[in-house]
């Protein structure tokens, strides 16, 4: 049987003070004397009292509580971003309640789920759920959207990065080599992430005179780089892939082994994103990415903000992480 703990009122009695005071007690930066505060504290612990957050949240109108809407954990760029998120949000008591929509089969029935929770702030990651579902589903919370999906017009917290320089440095470093047949392997068609990825490029390689030979589509998997890889190199010729994220560009690594291309003399290799593995020596790969902590940082001073303030706009700049995919460091 489970066992009845302390209510906040018995708790008062004993401590001699108002059941306000115990709310103040357990509450990050409301005014209360430290010394009554310790011993509410030390009272609590004595008699194994823990505050009811579900009351706490009715009295403040504040849950305390994040949704962090992503595809999947699985793909690593989408769990190493939003680790240090969550060390932030932990640091401030606030808790991240995690939505993961690839595979849901009915990604709005999650979200009315997380949002019968009350939750404060919701950060959009996935780019398979529209800033407008979880603006009408999450009415009461605010929105904070890192998808890069077109806002056009709405007026929303945004996090967005821009790769436009990186991707115009990187190509004109391998047009200095002799690179002229460029190939583009996507994630999934549908993905604003994507489109915004490969059009950064087309613009640097018109600049040269250039364009894609070739655009495949993968689902950002690693056997999907692999798969479309061998398809790609065996049929185009191409002497440089630029991949929309470092899984596929892993797999495409792998796919030009089999078919005896040495990686860069024969084949440059560009992915996005930064994930731990693109770093290991065994890959090596050229790749581009936010500066660490750039985008948890950004939005960690969103949620931090007062409730109601005026919606802000972040610009996160990429930067380029050389490896030796694309000959190295310049």
């Amino acid at each position: 049987m489970r066992k009845r703990g302390m209510t906040s009122v018995e708790l008062a009695e004993l401590a001699g003070v108002s059941s306000a005071t115990i709310s103040r007690a357990f509450s990050p930066g409301t005014r209360i004397k430290l010394e009554t505060r310790e011993r509410i504290l030390k009272l609590a612990e004595q008699h194994g009292f823990r505050p009811n957050a579900m009351a706490r949240t009715l009295n403040s109108n504040r849950s305390g509580l994040v949704a962090l809407v992503v595809n999947t954990v699985a793909n690593p760029a989408e769990g190493e971003g939003l680790e240090p998120l969550i060390h932030r949000l932990q640091e401030r008591e606030l808790l991240p309640l995690l939505l993961c929509c690839a595979d849901h089969k009915d990604r709005g029935q999650l979200m009315r789920i997380a949002s019968t929770y009350q939750v404060d702030h919701v950060v959009l990651y996935s780019d398979q759920v529209s800033i407008e579902d979880a603006t009408h589903i999450f009415r009461s919370a605010e929105l904070v959207v890192a998808s890069s999906e077109p806002l056009e017009g709405r007026d929303v917290f945004d996090v967005r990065l821009d790769s436009s320089a990186a991707s115009a440095e990187i190509v004109d470093r391998l047009v200095v080599q002799g690179r002229r047949r460029f190939a583009y392997l996507s994630g999934r068609a549908a993905s604003h992430v994507d489109k915004q990825r490969m059009a950064w490029f087309s613009r640097a390689l018109a600049a040269h005179g250039l364009s894609f030979d070739a655009v495949v589509h993968g689902d950002y998997s690693y056997e999907s780089g692999y798969k479309e890889g061998v398809l790609l190199l065996r049929r185009s010729g191409a002497d440089t892939v630029i991949c929309g994220n470092d899984l596929m560009a892993v797999g495409v690594q792998d796919a030009a082994t089999l078919l005896g291309l040495k990686v860069p003399d024969d084949l440059a290799i560009v992915g996005h994103d930064g994930v731990a593995l693109a770093h290991w020596d065994c890959h090596s790969l050229t790749t581009i990415m936010p500066p660490l902590g750039a985008v948890s940082a950004a939005l960690d001073e969103i949620i931090a903000m007062n409730p109601g303030s005026e919606p802000v706009q972040r610009l996160v700049n990429c930067e380029i992480r050389w490896g030796r995919s694309t000959g190295g460091r310049p």
